[in-house]
């Protein structure tokens, strides 16, 4: 299987876990997430009354020059992680 393929696949398995994963979890695989389908971060950060947008925005910027691949692989293996913690 490819790398896209397989990150295709941990994306979608990852949303059926049977109990919602911390809040920390999900920006890590947020953050991940976008640096690997779109790369560095290309919107303006969000104003501080948004918590929530500011946090995934932060998350996804703290990966910042990571390629894509490399994006992809940290996030299927952070995936897997919450998928066997949490389990589907």
């Amino acid at each position: 299987m490819s790398l896209e393929a397989d990150f295709n696949t941990v994306a979608e398995d990852v949303k059926k876990v049977k109990t919602r994963p911390s809040n920390e979890e999900l920006l890590t695989l947020y953050g991940l997430y976008k640096q690997a389908l779109v790369g560095d971060v290309d919107i303006d950060k969000p104003g501080a009354l948004d918590a929530k947008g500011r946090a995934k925005w932060e998350s996804w910027n703290s990966r910042k020059g990571m390629s894509k691949d490399e994006a992809m692989s940290t996030y299927i293996s952070n995936a897997k992680e919450v998928i066997s913690k949490y389990g589907m």
